[in-house]
């Protein structure tokens, strides 16, 4: 290596920060900080100067911080690795990430000015390094700086929905304004990483670009990175399950040029590839991929300069998009299988960043808990929401794990966004930079261009044609961020990525369906007519689907645990207080959920009986919808009516009441259970004929009697189907179906019980086995010029059952609606516990809503159920400590 010595790849934390409030020249107080990652509101809260904002109303507190410059600094010495440029050994100081618009100083002199939380930078201060360094960050604030810039560009018409205009033109989570879930957190800070690297070689941008062949058991690619530096070259590929090295390279050919010189490849074929699979449909295998750059030490050995490695999957992924009965399909085949997805949307998990970071040694959850979480239930697919942020390493790297798929969003939600060369190559860079980091994991099967953007078009009228395929005439409209969605986001994908598909956006259906205008027929639909929009009753959700539902969803509350976290005034825990309110976001939370609420159930007052009956409510919703969507699966692939469905949401960013399916400290509601038992890998469903005692007209209510109210429907008239679904992984040909009619007052079977074999082994659909059937019902009460004997009815649950070798593996059951007409006295209910971790429910007669108050210390393998007469419900407990089951209190509908 002529006079350079040769130097392994170090890379050095930078730590012993300070911060305080103001630009440099700012004479505030220097306050000690926490190492990055962190952020402001965190390393004031260390000093006592913030209240945490997610207690009761101290949001309202900490909204001045928002407003505020703040300069973080640090000093460190010479490295002992740094020569200067006589030496050739390079000195380059790596920020992984800056929130949001940051001002680097080194010794006084600017280095970097940084306009874009997601992307990465690297800084080469070789020659600018003394003996004593510092380093210094301004940052401005971001929601400021947002209206500056608008006022700069008068020639975009900016339109932002949920939060104020500042965030349309700024790079930066867009939730931090707040969201209809979440609170005004404008943070700022070195939120993730700084380092100072030191080297001779530098390897980095590794990535396998492959090719699958027809039948799936070769595979064709090269190995590419980038070397910049000295060293011979050599590369491995590696199977994980085995341990052995499958292929390996010493020669690699230089390929770059222009901006990437250093680029470097080497061509492989593997034989009998073991593929990565969908959780449920195979094995997750995995391979991982080492590059090595080293020299000779002059003594018959090797000096390693610097090696990397990274794990990756080979799958085939295809979104298929074509015409067929019920318009154009839109479902992923995975290495050639058909999946129905059914999973959920996934929000940041904190407005805190860097307390949730992998390298945070504070960290309270790991990103690993939360896809695992989704995993054990039944849920095969996370999409990332446009809203947040490129999620972290860790969290990907869990889902390659437990073979969950992810649905990327590009960092796009709900507004019109501009497109001026300077933000074009501000998102361009951003989009690289995130595709490579990510591309490598089998789990990512599509990328969007953003979330619900085409909603403002339609909403405010924006120039949209469809028939106009030349970009650069997008950039004239005033929509030009369709230029980003249509043809710069698509190019980063189809160049850094290989068979990966893109989606202009979720929603989109080609310019026929938006948020507002849902088009079943084509595309992925966000479905919010229930809840927000008409307010349809959650029963009619499975009519209200789409080729693929990849957003819907119904509030609930967290378990009362909880909600004491967070409302710390006893005279503020019930509910409509200010501070519950106030936790609560949504437009109109209290007049939806009131509706819903009341609509179904009789109304409790008490905070725990209240609580219980939204999570009620919100599990019938969320189950409804997934159970009837499954279906819609179909058979075959001309029948793939719908692909899937992804509720809204998985996870809250704070303790709040939401959509969340599992609360802010990853306590599941029994929301998530509902979808645990759908999406089952073999599951049953069945379904009463609505009538919709809300909305029916005037002129059908004079034909049948004098109210709203369709007293038929409780007990008479009685019309449902029943259907079998199984994703064809199954190992059981057959499968034994019951469907038995229990009275709600009695607990007897008041009709009889019907037997029926399913075949269920090999079926990646659903078979139908009744459709619009019809019960005998012996005792009814006669419609004539009194009004109805109510005495004489006698609703009744449909129950039905699925066994395998005398197995239970799936159960179903339709209740009456609405539930409040019904009385529940005296269920016989009784929970016993044979040991520690393990509760067995039984009742007389049935019970609807049995929930168990969950709490952080202890999961549950399911709750949220409904328990029928004869029948035990047996729930396993997993305490993190010394814990037992029968420490946790439990109610269902209508309990004293």
């Amino acid at each position: 290596m002529s006079a350079m010595k040769a130097t392994p790849f170090n890379s050095i934390p930078l730590h012993g920060w300070t911060f305080k409030q103001g630009d440099r020249s700012s004479d505030k107080e220097w306050l000690g900080a926490g190492d990055p990652p962190t952020e402001v509101h965190r390393d004031l809260a260390r000093h006592g100067k913030a209240p945490d904002y997610r207690q009761d109303l101290n949001e309202l507190a900490v909204r001045w911080i928002g407003d505020e410059t703040w300069t973080y600094r640090t000093t460190f010495g010479r490295p002992a690795e740094e020569h200067g440029q006589d030496g050739g050994i390079k000195a380059v100081l790596n920020f992984e990430g800056l929130d949001t618009f940051a001002t680097v100083y080194l010794n006084d002199d600017l280095i970097l000015s940084s306009d874009n939380m997601f992307r990465q930078h690297q800084v080469d201060v070789t020659c600018k390094l003394a003996d004593e360094n510092t380093l210094e960050i301004e940052f401005e604030s971001a929601r400021l700086k947002g209206l500056e810039l608008v006022k700069q560009h008068p020639e975009h018409r900016f339109i932002v929905h949920q939060t104020e205009i500042s965030r349309g033109p700024v790079r930066k989570a867009q939730y931090h304004w707040g969201w209809d879930w979440g609170p005004i957190l404008m943070t700022c800070g070195p939120t993730k990483p700084i380092t100072l690297e030191t080297y001779t070689c530098r390897l980095d941008n590794l990535h396998v670009r492959y090719e699958l062949s027809a039948d799936l058991k070769t595979v064709n690619g090269s190995v590419q990175l980038r070397h910049a530096g000295e060293g011979e070259l050599s590369v491995e590929l590696v199977n994980n399950r085995t341990g052995t090295i499958e292929w390996s390279a010493n020669k690699l050919q230089q390929v770059g040029s222009g901006t990437e010189p250093n680029l470097y490849e080497a061509p492989f074929e593997l034989h009998e590839v073991q593929l990565w699979w969908p959780r449920g449909y195979g094995a997750q295998s995995m391979y991982t991929v080492r590059a090595v750059a080293q020299v000779a030490n002059g003594k018959g050995s090797t000096l390693v300069l610097h090696s990397i490695s990274q794990t990756t999957g080979f799958r085939k992924v295809e979104l298929v998009q074509e015409p067929d009965a019920h318009g154009q399909s839109f479902y992923f085949r995975i290495n050639h299988v058909d999946v129905f997805v059914g999973g959920s949307c996934w929000i940041p998990v904190d407005n805190e960043l860097s307390r949730h970071h992998p390298s945070s040694d504070t960290s309270s959850s790991s990103y690993r808990d939360w896809v695992q979480l989704a995993a054990e239930g039944n849920q095969t697919m996370i999409r990332v929401w446009g809203g947040g942020v490129y999620e972290p390493d860790a969290f990907y790297a869990a889902a390659d794990e437990l073979g969950v798929l992810v649905w990327q969003d590009f960092m796009f939600a709900c507004a019109n966004y501009p497109a001026d060369p300077g933000y074009q190559e501000s998102v361009y860079l951003e989009a690289r930079q995130n595709v490579r980091r990510i591309r490598h994991h089998p789990s990512v099967v599509i990328w969007a261009g953003n979330n619900e953007d085409y909603q403002i078009v339609e909403r405010y009228g924006l120039q949209y044609d469809v028939e106009d395929k030349d970009p650069e005439s997008w950039l004239k409209t005033d929509f030009p961020a369709r230029y980003l969605y249509e043809y710069l986001l698509p190019k980063v994908v189809k160049m850094e990525t290989m068979g990966v598909p893109y989606h202009p956006s979720s929603p989109f259906g080609n310019g026929k369906s938006t948020v507002l205008k849902v088009d079943p027929t084509i595309g992925d639909v966000h479905q919010w007519n229930v809840w927000h929009g008409t307010m349809q009753p959650y029963q009619q959700l499975p009519e209200m689907g789409g080729r693929f539902v990849s957003e819907f969803g119904m509030e609930g509350y967290p378990h009362l645990d909880t909600l004491e976290k967070c409302i710390t005034r006893p005279e503020d825990r019930h509910p409509g207080s200010m501070a519950m309110d106030f936790r609560n976001k949504a437009i109109g939370h209290s007049r939806r959920l009131l509706s819903y609420v009341s609509e179904n159930f009789r109304l409790r007052q008490d905070l725990e009986g209240f609580a219980h009956l939204t999570q009620v409510m919100q599990a019938d919703a969320v189950g409804c919808a997934y159970r009837g969507w499954r279906r819609q699966w179909g058979s075959g692939e001309e029948n793939r009516q719908c692909g899937g469905v992804l509720v809204w949401q998985l996870n809250d960013c704070w303790p709040t009441v939401s959509w969340a399916v599992v609360d802010y400290h990853g306590v599941p509601k029994p929301a998530y259970y509902a979808i645990k038992r759908a999406m089952q890998p073999v599951a049953v469903g069945v379904q009463r004929r609505f009538r919709d005692w809300t909305l029916r007209p005037a002129d059908e209510l004079w034909q049948r009697d004098t109210s709203h109210i369709d007293m038929r429907s409780l007990w008479e008239d009685v019309r449902f189907d029943v259907w079998a679904a199984s994703n064809g992984q199954s190992d059981c040909e057959k499968a034994r179906l019951t469907v038995r009619f229990i009275s709600v007052r009695t607990g007897k079977e008041v009709a009889k019980t019907l037997v029926k074999d399913v075949a269920v082994g090999t079926l990646n659909g659903t078979a139908e086995v009744m459709r619009d059937a019809t019960v005998d019902v012996p005792e009814k009460p006669q419609c004539s010029r009194e009004p109805y004997d109510t005495s004489k009815a006698d609703p009744f649950v449909i129950y039905v059952t699925l066994q395998v070798d005398d197995r239970l593996v799936s159960s179903d059951c339709s209740w009456p609606d609405p539930i409040k007409y019904l009385s529940f006295p005296d269920r016989g209910v009784k929970v016993n516990y044979p040991n520690k971790s393990t509760a067995v429910v039984t009742a007389d007669k049935p019970v609807k809503g049995f929930v168990f108050s969950e709490l952080p210390e202890a999961s549950l393998d399911d709750n949220g159920f409904d328990i029928m007469p004869g029948e035990e419900r047996k729930v396993t407990m997993k305490a993190k400590s010394d814990y037992s089951i029968d420490r946790l209190k439990w109610r269902y509908v209508e309990m004293n």
